[in-house]
């Protein structure tokens, strides 16, 4: 049985690179991860208002067990279990060093599909995860 690991967010291509882990993956044992990113906070003019990083860190808590749920559903279609994980961190640093320190032998993951100067400027969190991680990756588009 292989570890697969699947970092998803809101966006489509995550949910699309679930349902490529569930059909290719079948008899695999498939973990969700979820990276929440605290620089998002410190962007938002609310971020110096007392108690709002404890308010910010409960919503992105409550949106990760929506989308594990979400991604549930899905899984049941395929008659798979999933285990889910949030983590805290930089999402491509943070995406590889829970693989590697969980003993994870691929991660299968969506590309935002960025191209051109957006990419060269704002860079990718799947180019990063394909560049640091010692296991092979799978980009789904």
């Amino acid at each position: 049985m292989t570890r697969i690991l699947v970092p998803i967010d809101s966006s489509q291509q995550s949910t699309d690179a679930l349902e490529y882990a569930l059909e290719e993956f079948t008899s695999d044992d498939i973990t969700l991860i979820h990276i929440i990113d605290p620089i998002e906070a410190g962007y938002t003019a609310q971020a110096t208002v007392p108690g709002y990083s404890e308010e910010w860190y409960e919503q992105a808590e409550s949106e990760a067990e929506t989308l594990f749920e979400s991604a549930q559903e899905t899984a049941d279609e395929y008659g798979v279990t999933l285990d889910t994980v949030t983590e805290v961190g930089r999402p491509s640093r943070t995406i590889v060093n829970y693989a590697e320190e969980n003993d994870f032998e691929h991660i299968v993951m969506g590309s935002h599909g960025r191209s051109g100067v957006t990419r060269i400027l704002l860079g990718s969190v799947a180019e990063n995860v394909v560049r640091r991680s010692p296991i092979p990756v799978t980009i789904v588009r």
